[in-house]
């Protein structure tokens, strides 16, 4: 039986050097080879112009964000503008079927003007005068990016403003001529997850290497960050260290440098919004005589929190079934969004000078998940919200607390949802503990193919969706597609996700064969015909699925996977995981590791279900070494295994529509052919317009 026992045994070591010859040329074969087997077909190419439709549409949501000044926010992607354009306008002409859009940048005009593969990052525009922003720009779609200042007046980059190289760089807004920067240096200033150990405050006109240093961490945190509130009244600086993926050290920074430290539980999440702190613990709190339990919400005055009073108000306990998903402020009021069994509910509690009174939101329909899109805690107490099913496609709102409710945007029909339903069952796990997933489809069909999907990771809820391109792409043909909420994400707060860490890992690999069974057991599907999907940490479970329970599974596709567990963490960001998954190189974390690691476990004797990896060769998170060792691992003992790693596009796999809509038909037309035993049946175009939101859940 041949095994890997660690990494001194490892032939494909070479498979890690990102642009060496002999990989480049290895990536390129695999591409050929999988390109021809797939996409030959006027069915892939029907398919792919489908899913291209669904992305391109010109009447899908704009979807909006605020930035304090009036204005709606929009980064729009389609065939005219693949790389993209920054946009915004006024609430007046968003209400409108065809808004007079102020285009601000134009990405694919500046690549052609730079001669730079340039993809949209991010940007922080500075408050509260929104007159200028730091626009992030990378080359490819990875991580790291170009840092340049943008004038939004003149819509033009600034001459000697603030610049930053390509780098895994964070910024923040101190005022018009200040700013914070965490960037890369030079020697020394990274930590081993290869992010900013040192953040600056850095003076306009003056050279980057002359700022002054602010806070620094250690080698081996993840990483250090430093942000200013500039709410009058309340302006603060904060500093603090991310000792590892869920643990920090936070202060606030006062004028004369003093570092005040935030005496909250290392794993809580905390947040300062005017003279409030609000406190949610990850791990039982106990403080002031009394235990808050884990995924509470608490919340007091700031000022007399640091000054040692611990009178915390409890605005949300979780239950057995019930879980915080997040909360958002707007000016005066707080809106809580929690789970119950995974299904949306939306709150408002509100300091009344005697305590927190609390009412439902308003504008909130039934049977649907419900998300808020934006608040402006700034200037007003009005939300965007978003509510949409598996079938029912999103609904955008403009709701005003304890007034009106508007209906500003409706998204269109992607597909034809008549006969199909959503239904919730629960598995049982291994160790007895109840599993919810979704079902949807046809009821009455009879069992067929079913792709189901999970994640199970860093506190990560899967909720429901309206997708056009797993309508067109897989209900429309008569599929059936499942999301598994298996422990390792946030639906039932986080003990569900400490439930699967690092040495219990297993339990999430248990729930999402559990759930595999359970279909099999009600009629849904066969093992031959079920085919799962999953991408990042998604991508582990699939490599776990397909190592581990191979007779549950007919197909496997894995997107920017996790997969060789004892190098993860040399690899690019895995060192930030550690707190996850484990150090593979304790000797007690490693032996749990070694016995679910899929590149350490393939088998030659063991037959496994045809597998697709997809990854890129611009993922700066996931290193595509992952896919391709276990490509080849697989191909050496004479697996069935086809492989495609696109050029650009970083984590998602890709820069653009046109990308995208090349690996969901590559991943669409794979899963078919397997579980159907036939290549996709070209498609009558629906009569409706479709659309997608640009880059929702390409991968997880």
């Amino acid at each position: 039986m041949a095994t890997l026992a660690d990494e001194g045994d490892d032939p494909y070591l070479w498979l890690e050097e990102l642009d060496g010859a002999d990989a480049a040329g290895w990536v390129r074969d695999r591409n050929a080879e999988t390109v021809a087997a797939l996409t030959g077909s006027e069915a892939f190419a029907g398919l792919r112009a489908e899913i291209r439709q669904v992305l391109d549409a010109e009447d899908r949501i704009p979807w909006p964000g605020w930035r304090g000044d009036g204005f709606y926010y929009n980064f729009w992607q389609d065939a005219t503008h693949p790389r993209g354009v920054w946009r915004r306008t006024t609430l007046d002409q968003y209400r409108r079927r065809e808004p007079e859009w102020d285009v601000l940048l134009d990405v694919d005009a500046l690549a052609a003007e730079e001669g730079e593969n340039w993809v949209w990052n991010d940007v922080t525009v500075l408050r509260p005068g929104y007159e200028r922003c730091l626009i992030c720009l990378s080359r490819g779609g990875g991580d790291a990016a170009v840092v340049r200042e943008f004038d939004l007046v003149r819509r033009a980059f600034v001459e000697d403003g603030f610049t930053l190289p390509e780098a895994k760089s964070s910024v923040c807004w101190i005022d018009a001529d200040h700013i914070y920067v965490a960037t890369d240096f030079g020697p020394g200033s990274l930590t081993s997850s290869g992010y900013p150990r040192v953040v600056k405050r850095w003076r306009r006109g003056t050279p980057l290497s002359e700022a002054d240093v602010v806070h620094e961490g250690r080698a081996d945190d993840v990483g250090v960050w430093a942000s200013h509130d500039p709410t009058p009244g309340y302006e603060r600086d904060f500093v603090g260290r991310s000792l590892d993926f869920y643990r920090t050290e936070d202060y606030l920074l006062t004028r004369a440098g003093e570092r005040i430290r935030i005496a909250v539980p290392h794993d809580a999440h905390w947040h300062a919004h005017r003279e409030w702190l609000l406190v949610r613990p990850r791990s039982p709190w106990a403080v002031g005589g009394v235990t808050y339990p884990a995924g509470a919400l608490l919340a007091t005055r700031f000022d007399a929190f640091l000054a040692g009073e611990r009178d915390l108000a409890v605005l949300f306990e979780p239950d057995g079934r019930t879980s915080l998903s997040y909360y958002l402020w707007t000016r005066s009021h707080l809106i809580l969004a929690t789970l119950v069994d995974v299904k949306s509910r939306l709150e408002v509690v509100t300091p009344d000078g005697t305590g927190w009174r609390r009412e439902p939101l308003a504008g909130v329909p039934e049977f649907v998940h419900s998300r808020i899109v934006d608040t402006d805690p700034d200037n007003r107490d009005a939300y965007l919200l978003a509510s949409e099913g598996f079938l029912r496609p999103a609904t955008l709102r403009l709701g005003h607390v304890g007034g009106t409710v508007e209906t500003l945007r409706q998204e269109p029909a992607f597909f034809d949802a008549d006969g199909l339903a959503v239904r919730q069952f629960f598995a049982t796990s291994a160790d007895g503990t109840r599993v919810p997933y979704f079902v949807v489809g046809d009821p009455t069909a009879p069992a067929g193919p079913t792709l189901l999907t999970g994640y199970g990771g860093y506190e990560v809820s899967q909720t429901p969706y309206y997708s056009g391109i797993i309508g067109r792409g897989w209900l429309a043909r008569g599929g059936t597609y499942v999301v598994a909420n298996i422990r390792g994400g946030g639906e039932y707060g986080p003990e569900w996700h400490r439930a699967a860490m690092r040495q219990n890992r297993s339990r999430a690999f248990e729930d999402f064969a559990a759930v595999a069974a359970d279909m099999v057991a009600r009629g849904i599907t066969t093992p031959a015909q079920l085919g799962i999907e999953g991408g990042s940490n998604g991508g582990l479970l699939m490599g776990v699925m397909l190592t581990r329970y191979p007779e549950l599974f007919g197909a496997v596709v894995a997107s920017v996977p996790v997969l060789d567990m004892r190098r993860y963490h040399r690899l690019l960001a895995g060192a930030s995981w550690i707190a996850e998954y484990g150090d593979p190189d304790r000797e007690e974390d490693w032996a749990y590791l070694r016995q679910y690691s899929p590149y350490h476990n393939v088998r030659a004797a063991r037959a496994y279900p045809p597998v697709l990896f997809i990854t890129s060769t611009r993922d700066d998170r996931v290193h595509p070494g992952h896919a391709r060792k276990m490509a080849a691992r697989l191909r050496e003992h004479g697996h069935e295994v086809a492989y495609y790693e696109n050029g650009e596009g970083g984590h998602g796999a890709a820069a653009n529509n046109e990308q995208r809509a090349f690996v969901w038909a590559l991943a669409c037309e794979f899963l078919w052919r397997k579980l159907a035993g036939q290549a996709a049946l070209p498609r009558q175009a629906s009569s409706v317009d479709v659309g997608e939101r640009a880059g929702r859940r390409i991968w997880r």
